[in-house]
């Protein structure tokens, strides 16, 4: 693909860009290796061990995503062991409650993030409480008073510590009969609540100016720097950037994100990028990308979460990895591919594999329900190598709390 200079056509979020020089032309294999750098998934230990390397995998990833989902160790432990081998859990209630370096609040989805950022995400908190969506519209101003009452009162709670005199019918599979619970959720999301540790998925939560210990919150974050934000943590977490992922489920704030970009990309900040097979699918990285990226591990083998923020999103996967992941948890069984709770595997810079696992806790065995080669993935190539991570893997899922 030849480099081309003038203007480059934009599909969504605006028009046009006016190039302020000939895009950087990459093939598939260079955008791979890049992003696969600005994920970290090309060296062994890049955040090194301990409580620190949780909250320096936070940082530099900008987001670890939070999901229910347990079949095998839930994401979030899994996407911070795939970067840092000697994680233990204790690691994050050490970074979360101890010493306060992560929170959690909404992303794309709930996610643990870097509370040095807490202040890009407090005007999201005031948009909420503005104006709180649908889901919160059923909470009685009494049962928000109530529960903000005895967390104040009583120290931090979770929502087994709290008894409501009136059960309600659930109008959601993930709802609750307790009132007290989306009363709890609402002043989260508000910002007068944080969640200040978590056993499994129980939350407990406690006032946001006690959790932290301010005598004034941080100043919100203007709308100009939360966009700068976002464009920073794609930047340093992905290396290589379109709108589309850096706005993943946040389509309407892609023609302010593109303002941002065309300014960048006048000042040499930033340059568009010719990336092979994209068509008209816009890219960007910084001038220096390509000359500061080194060439991942071969031998090097990740099982990946689905949640993982290499794979969650799906259409940018399959451009740089020539790979389509299905999350088939909620596909019904005749109709799965890969299998219910199918893990990518990326050897080297190629995903060659998905394997379907589920943890036997009782037996304490890790076990294959399906292995499927995809791509140039073989028997012959990788098989050795991928058993031998599906150990690690299985030491992982089943070590004791002190180990």
């Amino acid at each position: 693909m030849r480099a081309r200079s003038g203007r480059t056509t934009a599909p969504v979020g605006g028009g046009p860009v006016r190039a302020a020089a000939a895009p950087l032309t990459l093939s598939r294999s260079e955008a791979r290796r890049i992003w696969l750098h600005a994920q970290r998934l090309d060296t062994l230990a890049p955040f090194g061990s301990g409580p620190g390397a949780v909250s320096e995998a936070v940082d530099h990833l900008g987001y670890v995503q939070i999901d229910t989902i347990n079949v095998i160790e839930r994401c979030h432990h899994h996407i911070l062991w795939t970067r840092i081998p000697a994680y233990r859990r204790a690691h994050l209630h050490q970074a979360q409650t101890v010493d306060k370096t992560v929170f959690e609040y909404w992303t794309h989805a709930l996610s643990y993030v870097p509370a040095k950022d807490l202040r890009f995400f407090l005007p999201a908190m005031q948009r909420h409480r503005d104006s709180p969506n649908s889901w919160f519209r059923s909470v009685q101003p009494a049962d928000l008073q109530r529960v903000m009452r005895l967390i104040r009162t009583d120290g931090a709670l979770s929502i087994r510590d709290i008894d409501d005199a009136v059960l309600v019918e659930k109008e959601h599979a993930w709802a609750s009969r307790k009132p007290s619970k989306r009363a709890l959720q609402l002043a989260f999301y508000t910002g007068a609540l944080t969640v200040s540790t978590r056993a499994g998925m129980v939350k407990t939560y406690e006032l946001m100016d006690r959790h932290f210990g301010w005598d004034k919150r941080p100043k919100p974050a203007s709308d100009r720097q939360v966009l700068d934000y976002l464009l920073d943590r794609a930047l340093r977490s992905q290396g290589v950037v379109s709108l589309d992922s850096i706005c993943h489920l946040d389509a309407p704030r892609k023609a302010a994100i593109r303002q941002v970009i065309e300014a960048r990309v006048r000042r040499k900040a930033l340059v568009p990028v010719a990336l092979e097979d994209a068509g008209r699918l816009e890219h960007w990285a910084r001038p220096e990308v390509r000359d500061t990226t080194p060439a991942p591990a071969e031998d090097l083998v990740h099982l990946l979460s689905p949640f993982d923020p290499l794979i969650i999103q799906r259409r940018r996967l399959q451009l740089f990895f020539d790979y389509g992941h299905r999350f088939e948890a909620y596909v019904p069984k005749e109709k799965r591919l890969l299998g219910y709770f199918a893990l990518p595997v990326l050897v080297g810079d190629e995903i060659v594999a998905a394997i379907d696992l589920k943890a036997d806790r009782a037996h304490q065995k890790l076990l294959v329900q399906q292995w499927t080669w995809v791509g140039r993935g073989s028997a012959r190539a990788h098989k050795v190598r991928i058993e031998a991570a599906l150990h690690r893997f299985a030491t992982f899922q089943f070590e004791r709390p002190d180990d």
